[in-house]
């Protein structure tokens, strides 16, 4: 394709910090933006494997504790989540019941699957932390032991997540990934730095990512080629 019809697709706005990274190079411009592309991809595929193991992790944690039905229970009358300091958690919750219940296809593992990936985020937040008798650190069985320097608990796992959340945000909202936030030059350091964080997140929950991603993981590799451009 030529490049004034890559440009007509995807707009000079996008496009003209691609050809300033790449120095004007219009054809190394549009594989510098398809490989941006395909890095969305592959982190979105991780992303979406961790928030699913995450949100799994959690309810084997709350079924027990809190019943089958914990999640539907906690907008109840007298649940968990009905404090009006959580509102936000609240509505989340009780618009995707009502949906499910409208279309006739509630279940639990179904409003689950309802919550996007800040729900179980602001799990790890202080009120909710305390609110589920401070048990979820249970999904990180094998995290590495906290130091004087540093103390990995609930509040340590929640930014870690909140960075993970911005990423998903980044990739949802089609933002470039491989240059530095403000910047038109080639960066693939931020995404290397997440993309290792979520992997030991992996391993702090027992799950080799390795097997888990098999065939799925290509991060490291495309960064690579986009460092090499």
């Amino acid at each position: 394709m030529k490049y004034c019809e890559f440009e007509h697709f995807f707009s000079q706005k996008r496009l003209n910090r691609y050809l300033l990274a790449c120095d004007g190079d219009k054809r190394k411009a549009m594989t510098l933006y398809r490989y941006n592309l395909r890095l969305a991809q592959e982190l979105l595929t991780i992303v979406s494997c961790f928030e699913v193991s995450l949100r799994n992790a959690i309810d084997d944690i709350l079924v027990p504790q809190f019943g089958e039905e914990w999640l539907k229970d906690s907008v109840s009358e007298g649940g968990m989540f009905t404090d009006p300091v959580l509102h936000k958690t609240n509505r989340t919750i009780s618009e995707a019941l009502q949906k499910l219940k409208f279309q006739g296809t509630y279940s639990h593992s179904k409003l689950l699957a309802q919550m996007d990936f800040g729900m179980w985020k602001y799990m790890y937040s202080p009120l909710q932390y305390n609110l589920t008798h401070q048990t979820l650190m249970g999904a990180f069985p094998h995290k590495q032991r906290s130091t004087p320097q540093l103390h990995i608990n609930q509040s340590y796992i929640f930014n870690e997540l909140d960075k993970i959340n911005t990423l998903r945000n980044r990739i949802a909202h089609h933002e470039p990934l491989c240059f530095p936030t403000g910047q038109s030059v080639i960066y693939t350091s931020y995404i290397r730095v997440e993309y290792q964080k979520i992997q030991t997140l992996f391993s702090w929950m027992g799950i080799d990512s390795s097997s888990m991603l098999y065939g799925l993981d290509h991060v490291t590799k495309v960064c690579d080629r986009i460092d090499n451009l």
